[in-house]
C-alpha cells in the first residue's frame, strides 16, 4: 500500500537482474498506480529494457521483490502476460502478412474468438489510422506506420498496463509526434502507460512520473518538472566557442550562475536569469560563436546527477 492508500498495479522492491557477474538492474524500487503514465529515463545501459522484460515476465527476476497487479511472476507469469499489452523495442510483425492479418493472428494467442478478433482488428486499424492499408502487406509500410501497427497489435487482449519499450527510437519527428498522439488518447481512455526512453522530450511530453536510471541504479524519481526544479536552475546559457575556449569559470564570481559545465561542444551555465548572464558575457571580455539561452531540461537533470551527456 503506497502513501495514498491506493494498492499499486506494479511494485518493485530491491529488484536486482544480474548475467553473470555483470548486475543490470541494481536493487531498485519503484511503483506503478493505476492511469498513470511512468517512464525509466536513461541511456542505452541503464537497466531500462532488463527491467521491462521482467515486468513482461519474459526474463526471470535474479534477486529481489516484484509484484505486477498483486501476482508474482515466477509462478503467475501467464496470468499476468494476458493483462499486459507489450510494444517491444525492435517490431516482431510478420512481414509477409498484411496489416489486419498481424493483429488477428497475435489476437488468438490470447484465445480470442475470431468473429471478436475481426472486429477489434477493424477498431485498433482505425485508431491507428491504418485502416485504408489493412490489406496491405507490411514489409512496404514506413518505419512509423509500423511502429503504430505494433502498438494497435498490442492492445488486441485490451490490457491493463500497456509496456512500451522505446516506443519511438528510429522514427523521424512527424512520425514521433503521431504515436506521442496516440498515447495520450490511449491515457484518456484509462491504459496505464509504462516506458523507457532516452529521449528527454519524449519523458516530458508523456510522463506523469518517472526514475532516472543510469548503470542499473535508480538516480531520482518525481515528475519531470519536480525533477527539473530539485536539479537544475530555471535557465541554461549555451556557449560555443572556437578552438581557443577560454576559461569560462573564472568569470563567475557575482553568484548569478550557479554551475558551470564544459561538454565537448559547448560550455552549459546555469542560472535562473538566463539573459542577464547572456548579457554579462559580453562584458567579461568573452566572445563566443553563439549564445542560446534555454529553459532547463531533462537532460540537465542527468548531467547534474551523473556527471555526463544523456545523449553521450
Amino acid at each position: 500500500m503506497t502513501e495514498n492508500g491506493k494498492e499499486p498495479l506494479i511494485q518493485a522492491r530491491g529488484l536486482v537482474k544480474s548475467f553473470g557477474e555483470l548486475t543490470a538492474v541494481d536493487a531498485i524500487d519503484f511503483d506503478l498506480q493505476r492511469g498513470e503514465a511512468f517512464g525509466f529515463l536513461g541511456p542505452n545501459g541503464a537497466g531500462k529494457t532488463s527491467t521491462m522484460r521482467m515486468i513482461g515476465c519474459v526474463s526471470p527476476i535474479t534477486d529481489g521483490t516484484l509484484r505486477i497487479f498483486g501476482l508474482d511472476p515466477r509462478s503467475d507469469g501467464v496470468e499476468i502476460r494476458g493483462r499486459l499489452g507489450v510494444v517491444p523495442q525492435e517490431d516482431s510483425l510478420d512481414l509477409e502478412l498484411t496489416v489486419r492479418e498481424n493483429i488477428i493472428v497475435y489476437g488468438r494467442y490470447f484465445g480470442l474468438p475470431r468473429a471478436e478478433l475481426k472486429k477489434r482488428a477493424d477498431e485498433l486499424l482505425e485508431f491507428v489510422e491504418l485502416t485504408d492499408r489493412a490489406k496491405d502487406r507490411v514489409e512496404p509500410l514506413s518505419g512509423g506506420m509500423k511502429r503504430r501497427l505494433t502498438i494497435a497489435r498490442s492492445l488486441v487482449n485490451e490490457p491493463e498496463v500497456l509496456l512500451l519499450d522505446e516506443p519511438t527510437t528510429g522514427l523521424d519527428p512527424q512520425a514521433r509526434h503521431v504515436v506521442w498522439d496516440r498515447l495520450y488518447r490511449l491515457k484518456r481512455q484509462g491504459v496505464t502507460l509504462l516506458l523507457t526512453t532516452h529521449y528527454m522530450d519524449e519523458a516530458e511530453q508523456l510522463c506523469d512520473r518517472l526514475v532516472v536510471m543510469d548503470k542499473g541504479k535508480i538516480m531520482a524519481e518525481g515528475s519531470p518538472r519536480e525533477l527539473i526544479e530539485r536539479y537544475s536552475t530555471r535557465e541554461v546559457v549555451e556557449l560555443r566557442f572556437g578552438d581557443e575556449r577560454p576559461d569560462v569559470f573564472s568569470y563567475w564570481t557575482d553568484g548569478l550562475v550557479s554551475r558551470v559545465e564544459p561538454l565537448p561542444d559547448r560550455v552549459l551555465l546555469y542560472t535562473d536569469k538566463g539573459d542577464a548572464a547572456a548579457h554579462g558575457i559580453h562584458e567579461r571580455g568573452l566572445v563566443p560563436e553563439s549564445v542560446l539561452v534555454r529553459r532547463s531540461t531533462l537532460e540537465d537533470v542527468f548531467l547534474h546527477l551523473t556527471g555526463r551527456s544523456l545523449i553521450e
